[in-house]
């Protein structure tokens, strides 16, 4: 099982075997993911959108439309479409 050393900035080298199994490249970024037991779960934030199904819950609301989706987002940032 490979290991790595935190330092005292909190940073950490990801062996190299981990890196190309997580298909992780220089200046990617990484997610820590909470878990129900307390641990986490470390994982390359470039994973398909596909991996992202049922991670906030379910949604019970109707279908919307990716115009609709980007409207949402630009009403919320405060930005006029």
């Amino acid at each position: 099982m490979p290991t790595a050393t935190l330092t005292a900035r909190g940073h950490i080298a990801v062996p190299p075997d981990v890196r190309r199994a997580l298909n992780l490249e220089v200046g990617g970024l990484v997610q820590f993911i909470p878990l129900p037991s307390g641990h986490y779960e470390f994982r390359g934030a470039t994973a398909p959108v596909e991996d992202l199904k049922g991670f906030f819950g379910s949604w019970r609301g109707p279908a919307v439309t990716l115009d609709e989706m980007n409207a949402g987002i630009g009403r919320a940032a405060g930005v006029k479409r």
